[in-house]
């Protein structure tokens, strides 16, 4: 007799948990992952540098998150609006928050065309040096 009060039990909270996790995933956008090399870079760079991070953008355009690099010394970092093979313009600047780490600073919004391009995959996160002022490393963001 207590085994179909067990199966019952575990059967609504398996329930309650995807139901939460669907309801989280409608207030952030997804691809919040991001990976930076001298590759993506436009034009492309040759460095042993590298980065790694996550970038959230909020379905109320709220933009959060850092990334980390190695083999860098960095100078500035950026989110800039851009296709993959463009360059563009700022859009957020990033906070140098530790040796390696920047981050999005707290308040940072996009505007609606901003998010529009974001939704599209047309945003990107680098992260420039004294040898590549233009920018060492690159990673688009994924809207999508």
């Amino acid at each position: 007799m207590r085994h179909p009060r067990l199966a019952v039990a575990s059967a609504l909270a398996f329930v309650a948990i995807i139901a939460g996790g669907c309801a989280m995933s409608g207030e952030m956008s997804p691809g919040a992952g991001v990976k930076l090399t001298g590759a993506q870079e436009v034009p492309p760079v040759t460095t042993m540098a590298a980065g790694t991070g996550a970038i959230v953008v909020g379905a109320d355009k709220s933009v959060s998150g850092s990334v980390t690099t190695t083999g860098i010394a960095g100078t500035a970092a950026h989110i800039h609006q851009g296709a993959t093979g463009a360059n563009g313009g700022v859009v957020v600047p990033l906070t140098k928050t530790g040796d390696t780490t920047w981050s999005v600073p707290a308040g940072a919004k996009l505007t609606d065309e901003q998010y529009s391009a974001y939704q599209a995959g047309n945003m990107y996160v680098n992260v420039h040096s004294a040898a590549n002022p233009s920018g060492e490393i690159r990673g688009q963001l994924s809207g999508k």
